[in-house]
C-alpha cells in the first residue's frame, strides 16, 4: 500500500516550525505535501502560526489576534526567519506540493475560503480543523474543498460527525487510534491519516493499522517508510 508523507509545519524537528525555510526543507528531503496551521493577524492576515500568541515560536509576546502583520514581520521566528502569511508559503514552494492548512482560528475560515477561491486552490489545498464550526464554514462557502476533521480522541459516532462537517478524511493522534477506530471510520467510507508519525515504531503501528497516511516533524520519515 502506498502512503502519503506530510511534513508537519515543515519538519519542524529540523527547522523552525512554521516558517519558510522550515516547508522549503520539507519540500527539498521529497515529502508528499506540508502542513500549516492559520490564525487570524490584528489586521486580518492569514497568519502561518500553530499557538494562539507569539511566545513559544519568536523573540516576541503577545496574542498573534492582537498584533498587526507590520508587527509580526519585526519578529524572529528562529535562525532569523520571518512569521510568514498563507500566500507567502503558496508562492514559495513549488505550485504542484499539497497543502493541509490547519484552520486554528475559526474566524479564519473565511479569509482562508477567499483565497482559495481566488487563487483556484481547491485541488491543491486540503482544510483541516479541530473546529466543526469552522470546517462546515467552509463547506457553506466552497461546496467542492477538501475538509479533513482532526481530532485527539474518538467515540462510536466519530464517522457521522466526520460526515456532517463533509470530511471524507479524518487525522488522528497516533497514541489514540486503534484498529476498531479506523474500521469504524473505513466502513463509514472515511480515510484516517495520523499524527505525529516519527519514529520506526510509529511508522510500524501507522501501517498495521491501515492509515492512509501520516504527519511527521522529521525529514527522512518518508524514505524510512519506503525501505520498510
Amino acid at each position: 500500500m502506498t502512503s502519503f508523507t506530510i511534513g508537519h509545519r515543515g519538519v519542524m524537528a529540523a527547522e523552525p516550525e512554521n516558517t519558510l525555510r522550515s516547508f522549503l526543507r520539507a519540500e527539498r528531503e521529497g515529502l508528499d505535501g506540508i502542513e500549516l496551521d492559520l490564525h487570524l493577524s490584528k489586521d486580518g492576515a492569514l497568519v502561518v502560526m500553530h499557538d494562539e500568541t507569539v511566545d513559544r515560536t519568536t523573540d516576541g509576546r503577545g496574542a498573534v489576534a492582537d498584533l498587526t502583520l507590520d508587527e509580526l514581520r519585526t519578529l524572529d521566528a528562529g535562525l532569523g526567519e520571518r512569521v510568514p502569511v498563507f500566500e507567502e508559503v503558496l508562492d514559495a514552494v513549488g505550485p504542484g506540493l499539497p497543502i493541509q492548512a490547519e484552520i486554528k482560528d475559526v474566524a479564519a475560515a473565511r479569509v482562508l475560503a477567499g483565497v482559495l477561491r481566488e487563487r483556484n486552490l481547491l485541488e491543491r489545498v486540503s482544510v483541516l480543523s479541530f473546529h466543526d464550526e469552522a470546517l462546515r464554514e467552509i463547506r457553506d462557502l466552497l461546496p467542492d474543498a477538501t475538509t479533513v476533521l482532526v481530532a485527539e480522541a474518538t467515540g462510536p459516532d466519530f464517522p457521522d460527525r466526520a460526515k456532517a462537517v463533509g470530511a471524507r478524511l479524518v487525522s488522528l493522534e497516533l497514541p489514540e487510534l486503534n484498529l476498531r477506530t479506523v474500521e469504524r471510520c473505513q466502513a463509514a467510507g472515511i480515510d484516517v491519516m495520523a499524527w505525529t508519525v516519527n519514529t520506526d515504531r510509529d511508522l510500524a503501528l501507522a501501517r498495521a493499522l491501515g492509515l492512509v497516511g501520516w504527519v511527521t516533524d522529521v525529514p527522512d520519515t518518508k524514505r524510512r517508510a519506503a525501505r520498510a
